[in-house]
């Protein structure tokens, strides 16, 4: 049994907050990054309530999710966490905790649910073309609004409500600072800023730059050789007319998936600085 789900001790009222087993996600890394690298990071779950959740969706399906808080009373401002395409694994998990262990009430919903499991798919292409590629932004923004809700409801502050997000997530970012009126702040990381539109994706973040709600912080890596430094000039061009602050951080000579420390793209310098970074937007712009 790991840590998380140790955690949530009986005398925590878990009918409130809505836990249920840890057996609704998967544990470990996604097969597609397994082994995870030595120096992945792990953050434990001590002084925190921790562990798996279900959350209702209009649609009836309940939403499997990963959630985090510190133990004591809230209200925690929130953040939603969003994940890469390889769901919510380890990585993502870590990343709440180590939110609840700076007093935020982290939650995230497992998106792909109603497409597929990716943790058990060995590789990235069968990812993208038997799951990700299905599932449609529409889902994922009304997923979103249930995991906030839900967050307001068990221990959160719906009035500090913050998102943030990595790969897939980045885009997603974007799009659900561009959705939801009630956001305070958002943080995207290395997410897609430009593409075709398709019946899945109608819209990218380019193409609703001008209509965020939240203030979105975005950092980037110059080497990504996936968003060329041309699409990010894009996006600060298309974010002009926005009434909200938009920055951009670009590391130079920086990959890809430079904050995912179980994988060899990490780097240690951007990821701790972009770390601090989002942070500080985050009190900054009414989230902590």
């Amino acid at each position: 049994m790991d840590d998380d789900v140790k955690s949530l001790s009986p005398k925590i009222d878990m009918t409130r907050r809505g836990f249920v087993s840890a057996a609704v996600l998967a544990t470990g890394y996604a097969l597609a990054v397994s082994p995870a690298s030595a120096g992945a990071i792990t953050t434990d779950s001590q002084g925190l309530s921790a562990g798996a959740v279900m959350i209702p969706t209009p649609g009836g399906h309940p939403l499997p999710a990963y959630a985090a808080m510190p133990a004591g009373k809230g209200p925690f401002p929130i953040i939603l966490v969003i994940q890469e395409i390889f769901g919510v694994h380890e990585h993502i998990r870590d990343v709440c905790r180590r939110f609840a262990k700076l007093g935020y009430l982290a939650v995230a919903p497992e998106l792909y649910f109603r497409q597929g499991d990716p943790a058990v798919l060995t590789d990235i292409p069968t990812i993208l073309s038997t799951i990700v590629a299905k599932v449609p932004d529409s889902q994922v923004l009304s997923d979103l609004d249930a995991a906030a809700a839900w967050a307001a409801a068990n221990g959160g502050d719906g009035d500090r409500l913050g998102v943030t997000g990595f790969c897939w997530g980045g885009r997603a970012v974007w799009l659900y600072s561009a959705h939801n009126p009630k956001l305070k702040a958002a943080v995207a990381w290395y997410g897609k800023l430009v593409g075709a539109p398709s019946a899945e994706t109608p819209k990218h973040p380019v193409d609703i730059a001008a209509d965020l709600h939240a203030p979105v912080l975005g950092l980037y890596g110059g080497a990504d050789q996936g968003i060329p430094l041309d699409s990010i000039e894009k996006m600060k061009a298309a974010t002009k007319p926005a009434r909200v602050k938009v920055e951009f951080v670009v590391y130079p000579d920086t990959p890809h998936a430079f904050h995912a420390d179980y994988r060899p793209s990490y780097r240690e310098g951007p990821a701790k600085d972009g770390w601090a970074k989002a942070l500080a937007w985050f009190k900054t712009n009414g989230v902590g």
